[in-house]
C-alpha cells in the first residue's frame, strides 16, 4: 500500500473531521456491543421468574436497548457525515491538483501519453482512490473499534469462550493478506485495460467522420468488442478472486457458530454458563458478520485504490520540461532573434530545425517559407514556448525567452495554429476566448476582420450557434477564420500564423490580410505558409530547407 501515503497529507490537512468521525464509531459500536448484555440478562430475568407477563426489570432492559440502538444509530449518521464527507473534499482536492498539473505540463508530455488515459486517471482512478479514502478507512476502523470492544465483552463473560471464538481470526487475516496481493497485482491489469478502452472510444468519436466516410463502422465495432471483451475477461477474473473472501468469511462465522453452540452447550450442561450468556455470544458474533464481511470488500478496493494512486503518482511525478522562473508583469515590444536554435524531437529522434538564426524587429512582419518537414511549425512552437531549443537561444527584447515570465509572455502572443481547434462551445465564446470578459461589439467586430461575420450571421442563432466538438458543425475555412478573430482581439504584440490560411481561397485570403494590415502594424507578425500571395506583404522572407538525414542517435 505504498502508493497510498501519499494521501497523507490529505488526511492530516482534514483532522479534524476524521477526528470526528472515529469518535463517532467508538460511540456508535460502544452503544452497539452495550445493549448485547441486556439481551441477555432479559433471557435470564424471565427464565428465572418463569413469567411471560408483565415484568418490571425485563421493561427496564428492553428501554435500555431500544435507547442503545437509537443512540448507535445516531452516532453512526454522525460517522458518515464526518468521514465520507472529508473523503469527498480529498477526492476534489485530488482533481484539481490533477487538472492543474495538466495544465503545467508541456506539449511533449501530452505526446507521451493519450487523451484517454489521462481522462481515465482523472475519472474512474480518482474514485477509485475516493472509495479507500471514505467507506475503505471507515469501514477498517469500524471493524478494528468493534474487535476492541466486542473482545472486551466476551472476556468479561467467559474467557474460554472467547478464545475459542477468535481462534480462527489470525487465520482468516492471513489468508486475506495472501489473496489481496493477487488483487492487487490484478487491479492494476484491470485498469490498464479501461484506459485502453477510453483511449480507443476517445479516437472513435473524436475520427467519427473518418469512420464513416470510410465505411469501417464494423471494424471499429469489432476491434471496440475485443478491447471490452479484454476487460471483461480481466473484470471477471478479479471478482472470481474477489468471491473468495466472502466464501472464506461467511465459513469462519458459521465455524464461530458452531463452537459456541458446543463450547457453551458444555457449559450449560455443567451449570457454569446460563442461557442468557450464550445467547450474548451468538449476538457478539453476529454484530461482528458484517464488518467482516465487509474485509473481502474493502480489502478489494483499497487494493484498487492502491493501483489507482500509483498511477495517479507517476502521472504527478512527471517534471515539465517548461519552468516559469520569473513572477514579473511587464509589456513585451516584440523583437525576436533566433541565434543557432537547433531543435530535435525527443520522441521521434527527427532534427527539424539545425543552426538557425535570424532577427525580426518590433512591428515588423517575417514569411516563413518552405517544404513540408523543413521546420515551420517547429518556430512556432519555439515562439510560443509550447517547447524548448535543444540548441542555441531565443532572444524576445533582448532577453533569452527562457528567462521572461512564461504566462506575461504568453499574453502577448496572438497564435493561429495550423490545425485550427474550437471549443465544444457557441461562437462568440470562441472568438472571445483570448480575453476576459469581451464585448459582444467587440467580438462582431474581429469577426468581420477575420471575414466570417457575413457566413455566421446567417446561422439561425448567428453568434450563439453551438459549433459542436471541435467545430464540427463548421467547415474548415470557417473554424479557421473564427481562429484567426480569437486571436486578433487579443491585440497582441506577436502575431503568429501557423499555415492557417491555407484553407482559405485567395480572395477571402487577401480580404482578411487587407482586414487586418492596420491591426498588424503595431505588431510583430510571423507568417508561416506555402503561398506567395501570403509572403509578399512581409517586410522579409525566411526560405526554409529539409535537413537530410534528421533521424540523430
Amino acid at each position: 500500500m505504498n502508493a497510498l501515503k501519499t494521501l497523507n497529507p490529505y488526511f492530516w490537512k482534514h483532522k479534524k473531521l476524521l477526528f470526528y468521525g472515529f469518535f463517532f464509531i467508538i460511540a456508535s459500536n460502544f452503544f452497539n456491543i452495550f445493549k448485547v448484555q441486556f439481551v441477555g440478562k432479559s433471557i435470564d430475568q424471565i427464565a428465572k421468574t418463569n413469567n411471560l407477563g408483565f415484568n418490571k426489570q425485563v421493561l427496564i432492559y428492553v428501554g435500555i436497548i431500544v435507547g442503545s440502538s437509537l443512540l448507535t444509530g445516531f452516532f453512526t449518521f454522525m460517522m458518515r457525515q464526518t468521514i465520507i464527507v472529508a473523503s469527498r473534499k480529498i477526492e476534489y482536492e485530488l482533481k484539481n491538483k490533477i487538472y492543474n498539473h495538466y495544465q503545467e505540463l508541456s506539449l511533449t508530455d501530452f505526446k507521451k501519453t493519450t487523451i484517454g488515459d489521462l481522462m481515465n486517471r482523472l475519472s474512474e482512478d480518482v474514485v477509485a482512490v475516493r472509495m479507500y479514502l471514505g467507506p475503505g478507512v471507515m469501514y477498517i476502523a469500524n471493524l478494528v473499534i468493534l474487535l476492541i470492544i466486542t473482545s472486551i465483552y466476551m472476556l468479561n463473560t467467559n474467557v474460554a469462550m472467547t478464545l475459542w471464538a477468535l481462534l480462527p481470526l489470525p487465520i482468516l487475516s492471513f489468508v486475506i493478506y495472501k489473496v489481496s496481493s493477487i488483487i492487487n497485482k490484478k487491479s492494476k491489469v484491470m485498469q490498464k485495460s479501461q484506459s485502453a478502452i477510453s483511449t480507443f472510444v476517445q479516437d472513435s468519436f473524436s475520427g467519427i467522420r473518418v469512420v464513416k466516410f470510410f465505411a469501417k463502422e464494423k471494424y471499429i465495432e469489432k476491434n471496440y468488442g475485443i478491447k471490452v471483451k479484454d476487460y471483461q475477461d480481466k473484470t471477471l477474473d478479479l471478482a472470481k478472486t474477489e468471491a473468495y473472501f466472502f466464501t472464506i468469511i461467511l465459513f469462519v462465522i458459521g465455524l464461530l457458530n458452531v463452537v459456541i453452540l458446543l463450547i457453551g452447550g458444555q457449559k450449560y450442561m455443567a451449570d457454569e454458563l446460563s442461557v442468557g450468556k450464550i445467547a450474548d455470544f451468538f449476538l457478539y458474533i453476529n454484530i461482528l458478520i458484517f464488518p467482516f464481511s465487509m474485509v473481502g470488500w474493502v480489502t478489494s478496493i483499497n487494493q484498487r485504490a492502491e493501483a489507482s494512486m500509483a498511477r495517479i503518482n507517476e502521472f504527478l511525478d512527471m517534471k515539465t520540461d517548461i519552468i516559469n522562473t520569473n513572477n514579473e508583469v511587464y509589456p513585451i515590444k516584440g523583437d525576436i532573434e533566433f541565434r543557432n536554435v537547433s531543435y530535435v524531437y525527443p520522441n521521434t529522434g527527427i532534427k527539424a530545425l539545425n543552426n538557425l538564426s535570424f532577427k525580426i524587429g518590433a512591428g515588423k512582419s517575417l514569411a516563413i517559407m518552405g517544404k513540408t518537414g523543413s521546420g515551420k511549425s517547429t518556430i512556432a512552437l519555439l515562439l510560443c514556448r509550447l517547447i524548448d531549443p535543444t540548441e542555441g537561444e531565443i532572444l524576445i527584447d533582448g532577453k533569452n525567452l527562457k528567462d521572461h515570465n512564461l504566462y506575461n509572455y504568453r499574453n502577448f502572443i496572438g497564435y493561429i495554429p495550423q490545425e485550427s481547434f474550437l471549443f465544444s462551445d457557441t461562437i462568440e465564446n470562441n472568438i472571445g476566448f483570448a480575453i476576459d470578459h469581451p464585448s459582444h461589439e467587440m467580438v462582431v467586430n474581429y469577426a468581420k476582420k477575420a471575414d466570417v461575420h457575413k457566413n455566421i450571421v446567417e446561422f439561425k442563432d448567428q453568434y450563439k450557434t453551438m459549433v459542436g466538438e471541435r467545430g464540427v458543425m463548421l467547415s474548415g475555412g470557417q473554424k479557421q477564420r473564427i481562429c484567426i478573430a480569437r486571436a486578433l482581439i487579443k491585440k497582441p504584440s506577436i502575431l503568429i500564423f501557423d499555415d492557417s490560411l491555407s484553407a482559405l481561397d485567395t480572395e477571402t485570403e487577401e480580404n482578411i490580410l487587407q482586414n487586418i494590415e492596420n491591426e498588424i502594424q503595431n505588431c510583430t507578425s510571423i507568417i508561416i505558409t506555402h503561398r506567395e500571395s501570403s509572403a509578399k506583404r512581409a517586410d522579409k522572407i525566411l526560405n526554409l530547407t529539409p535537413i537530410e538525414n534528421s533521424y540523430e542517435n
